[in-house]
């Protein structure tokens, strides 16, 4: 092995001005490998064979045997082409891996899981930047691209020579060649110039045989999303990346997130950091080709010009040819808007500065014209528009979910254009379903890797006299565990005793999974990716492998386990005088649901050292609950439905609201008392970076809509505070209506903003008050078997008492920053995916029966009225105005009424209507709403209007009752 030196002189300015040299000497060696079988001259590394010696070529274009080495934008753009096991013996560069990792971390995450399970597609990496043949150095004036692509090239040529040597008894059509796969047109060009074997990635796959299926998955990236074809462009064109940079500057632009609306596909809004409202965004040529989720620089249109979300609710219609503009609804969006009185900032985007682009689930629509290779893909998320895609499997494909990716949305087409990646299964299936439902919410639901299960404990697990030294013993406490039916991650337990002062020691013990997980180790990393356990209807995806989560870490009954203990001498009127952290080893007495727990405290004949600990516990929660909500917290609406489901084929069989009962309570009051208590402590130690969670307070305006339902109905809902909503909402009631006061609380949960975790060090002291809880800082402490956050928190409360010690990414404010914010991503879509299968199953539910039910009108809107059925926690849009409905109804702009003749819907108001399931559209089944009660001649059962119907949002909408405490894990505790 030769080693030469090649030094490389950097220049760097200094903050002051200076100029410094820095020399840096890069090491080249003459040993290393090109990876293939068929060289003779490489001195070959046989654990690490990779390129075959034969190679059968499948390529008219390149008969001859031949390795494929793809460039930087091939990768990035084709990756779903990569993926395909029909792609074998591709040599990647060491400057296309650099490249790739710089430019997207989810293509580098996926080419090197290709390049890990490449034993039979014959992937390898060539370390060209460190051997002496290959390497080049950039040119005065060259760009770092130019001087990559001259990298590459001489790369293909060096391997074309290299090998030749050990191929002169071949004869010339079997020499082994390398082909360079380039989209780059001036790459080519000079590829071609220098006698290498080159061509596009389409040419290439187009030219193989007997894959006609591979060419459904070819990027169109490359295509000019300004202007294509000679069609005229429906889009304005987006200002230059300059003239954005200089608008944002001057404040004549602003950059936000783009949101689209699920109710009018016509609409969307961009939450700005500066403006008080979102920025509302209406009609196509204001959207302007912005997909749900891209971050957009917009231009606010003057104030004259300014609008309100429209009253419309636009049903999904299918276009005609799949090109037809919905011009019905563009009118009367306009019309809508001339008639707004309340107006916000409304604007329009005149540029993508990130695209948040992803692999969309759908079903493909039908081309009428039969043997066209174009298709309409429908996606699943109704925010994201239709895509334009080209396959010639239309016919095996039409009846299943597929994957699509965007490649762009040229000016002149008034969808994007796009590429079939795979099919998941037959549309309907509840496998299918449910793979669509995950991905669809980004939820990451893969096997955990072979890397991230060897940090696991090796089984048998023991506690060793090395532990015991270093916690507390408390396994002489009665602890026990309350939690509902099925539970299998235990990650809180509780203990009360009267002490001989006539205090009592309250102890709230969290499962220590901290002592398991290890910070930086590749199980730390991929919980932090996962950051929650997503819980569906019937399994969950565990955050961290099962071991830990229904076993080890999990506090079960009658065995020792490591927790993390919260310990409070409380007087018996519930005022703390004493707060203890420790590290500590528990024997759980026993695991009861909530029920058992109940009986066990309503049962008087019940006198055992566990009754009497659950008894106390009662009492203190029922005055902590009192004494929080004399302070202001709020109790918000939250319905949840149970299913009960078939042992064998997990379809639902029945449905009903949970119950809810006081030992609910009871656990909720302590958990929310142990992250109340762990707040205070960490930030006390650590005030620039705790790990924090905060509810903002609602802005005024958005309580609008909660003030105006519940004045038109003589109740005055005042909101200046969080203690006047909570004591207006407690008298708002209507003893004709027992459901009323439920609704407005569901009214005034939409009316807030999600709660959302934080690092101290980047806001405000005055910025970390819980809304909903009334209480100036918070945090989450005790759920670490499923939500990352609480792990950080345990590590920081650790490094407060002396159990552990820090590490730099621990204190590090941007980087816990950076995490929060993947934290509240991962929470969100938990939320939305929970939700999502609760729909499906009630779909399911629903198959092949009628039932009418008792129902509410939640909102009355220009042509529609949305219901709630409490019984299924569903919602749904009843339309009143569409081709079936030969009725008229009128629209009150000043008091949200409906009026058909002499009946006059309100909100709030009780309706009757006949649930059934319509399955014409594969792609969006629909629970069919038909008024039954009251009934309306030409509207009601005989001509009821259709709507889409979604699981209640306010399932899991984390605002007041219990953000993070037991209200919010009753949900989590599913059987495996």
């Amino acid at each position: 092995m030769v080693m030469q030196p090649v030094n490389k002189l950097l220049l760097k300015k200094t903050k002051r001005g200076n100029i410094l040299k820095i020399v840096r000497e890069h090491y080249l060696r003459d040993d290393l490998w090109c990876g293939s079988e068929a060289c003779k001259v490489c001195r070959q590394d046989t654990n690490h064979q990779v390129l075959d010696e034969v190679v059968n070529s499948e390529s008219t274009l390149f008969p001859q045997p031949h390795y494929i080495l793809p460039d930087t934008n091939v990768v990035l753009d084709q990756i779903d082409i990569l993926e395909e096991e029909a792609i074998q013996n591709v040599i990647i560069l060491y400057t296309v891996l650099e490249e790739v990792k710089h430019r997207s971390v989810v293509v580098y995450k996926r080419l090197k899981e290709i390049l890990k399970n490449s034993d039979s597609r014959k992937f390898y990496v060539f370390v060209n930047e460190h051997h002496k043949e290959t390497y080049v150095e950039r040119l005065p004036g060259e760009s770092a691209n130019d001087r990559n692509d001259r990298a590459i090239r001489k790369a293909v040529v060096w391997y074309n020579s290299h090998l030749a040597g050990s191929q002169k008894q071949r004869s010339k059509k079997d020499i082994l060649r390398v082909v360079l796969l380039t989209d780059d047109a001036a790459n080519k060009e000079k590829a071609d110039a220098e006698k290498v074997l080159v061509a596009t990635a389409s040419e290439y796959v187009n030219s193989l045989k007997n894959q006609p299926a591979l060419a459904d998955k070819l990027s169109s990236r490359q295509c000019n999303s300004e202007f294509s074809g000679g069609k005229a462009p429906l889009f304005p064109p987006y200002r230059s990346p300059v003239e954005i940079q200089n608008g944002l500057k001057t404040g004549k632009l602003y950059q936000g997130a783009f949101l689209a609306s699920r109710e009018n596909f016509l609409e969307g809004q961009v939450n700005v950091e500066n403006l008080e409202k979102p920025v509302l965004i209406q009609g196509r040529e204001s959207l302007n080709r912005a997909v749900d989720g891209d971050t957009v620089a917009i231009e606010l249109l003057p104030e004259s010009e300014w609008s309100a979300p429209s009253e419309l609710i636009l049903e999904d219609v299918e276009p005609e040819a799949g090109d037809v503009l919905e011009e019905e609804e563009e009118r009367e969006l306009r019309e809508a808007k001339k008639k707004q009185v309340e107006k916000q900032p409304t604007g329009k985007v005149v540029g993508i500065i990130r695209r948040k682009w992803r692999q969309y689930c759908g079903i493909l629509q039908e081309n009428p014209v039969k043997g066209s290779v174009r298709h309409m893909f429908v996606p699943a998320e109704r925010k994201i528009p239709r895509i334009r895609i080209e396959t010639r499997q239309a016919e095996k494909l039409l009846h299943q979910r597929v994957i699509v990716s965007i490649d762009s949305w040229p000016r002149n087409s008034r969808y994007p254009v796009g590429h079939f990646v795979k099919a998941l299964g037959k549309i309907g299936d509840k496998e299918t379903e449910n793979e669509v439902l995950l991905l669809e919410h980004d939820v990451p639901h893969g096997n955990f890797s072979e890397a991230v299960l060897s940090f696991l404990p090796k089984l048998p697990w023991v506690i060793t006299p090395e532990d015991l030294a270093k916690r507390r013993d408390l396994r002489h406490l009665d602890v026990c565990s309350v939690d509902p039916p099925g539970c299998t991650d235990i990650d809180d337990a509780l203990h009360c005793r009267l002490l001989d002062n006539g205090n009592y020691e309250v102890g709230v013990h969290i499962a220590d999974v901290s002592h398991f997980i290890r910070p930086g180790n590749a199980l730390d990393k991929e919980a932090a990716l996962r950051a929650t356990t997503v819980y569906l209807v019937d399994k969950r995806i565990d955050m961290v492998p099962d071991l830990l989560s229904s076993n080890l870490c999990s506090l079960r009954e009658k065995v020792d386990r490591f927790a993390f203990s919260c310990i409070w001498e409380i007087t018996k009127d519930a005022r703390i005088v004493k707060t203890d952290f420790c590290k500590s080893i528990i024997f759980s007495r026993g695991a009861f649901t909530y029920k058992e727990a109940q009986m066990r405290i309503d049962d008087t004949s019940q006198q055992n050292d566990i009754a009497k600990s659950l008894r106390g516990l009662n009492s203190l929660a029922k005055i902590l609950k009192k004494r929080r909500l004399d302070n202001g917290a709020l109790v918000l609406a939250s319905p949840e439905i149970r299913f009960n489901v078939d042992s064998e084929t997990h379809d639902p069989i029945d449905v009903k609201v949970k119950e809810i009962l006081e030992t609910n309570s009871m656990v909720e009051e302590f958990m929310l008392l142990a992250n109340i208590s762990v707040a205070e402590k960490i930030f006390q130690e650590f005030p620039e970076c705790a790990m924090l969670r905060r509810h903002p307070e609602p802005a005024p305006n958005m309580f609008e809509p909660l003030i105006k339902a519940g004045r038109h109905l003589g109740f005055d809902i005042k909101t200046s505070s969080g203690k006047e909503l909570a004591a207006s909402l407690d008298t708002a009631r209507m003893p004709s209506n027992p459901y009323f006061n439920t609704m407005l609380r569901i009214l005034a949960t939409r009316c807030m903003m999600q709660a959302v975790y934080f690092c101290s060090g980047m806001l405000t002291k005055q910025e970390y008050a819980h809304y909903g809880l009334a209480t100036p800082i918070y945090t989450h402490f005790t759920s670490p078997i499923r939500r990352y956050a609480d792990i950080m928190v345990h590590r920081l409360l650790a490094s407060c008492i002396g159990a552990d010690t820090t590490y730099p990414e621990l204190l590090d404010r941007r980087q816990n920053h950076s995490l929060c914010h993947n934290l509240n991503y991962r929470n969100r879509m938990a939320q939305y995916a929970g939700r999502a299968s609760v729909a499906l199953y009630t779909h399911i539910f629903f198959r092949g029966q009628v039932r009418d039910e008792e129902g509410y009108i939640l909102f009355v809107r220009k042509n529609a009225l949305q219901i709630l059925v409490p019984r299924y926690g569903l919602e749904g849009t009843l339309y009143l105005k569409n081709k079936d409905c030969s009725v008229e109804f009128t629209f009150n702009e000043e008091d949200h009424t409906q009026r058909c003749g002499k009946v006059l819907f309100h909100a709030f108001d009780p309706v009757t209507v006949q649930l059934s399931l319509d399955a014409s559209n594969v792609q969006h089944e629909k629970l069919v709403f038909k008024l039954v009660k009251p009934f309306i001649a030409g509207f009601s059962v005989e001509k009821g209007a259709q709507s889409s119907s979604e699981q209640s949002p306010v399932k899991r909408k984390e605002t007041a009752a219990a953000p993070g405490g037991k209200q919010s894990d009753t949900k989590k505790k599913r059987k495996k």
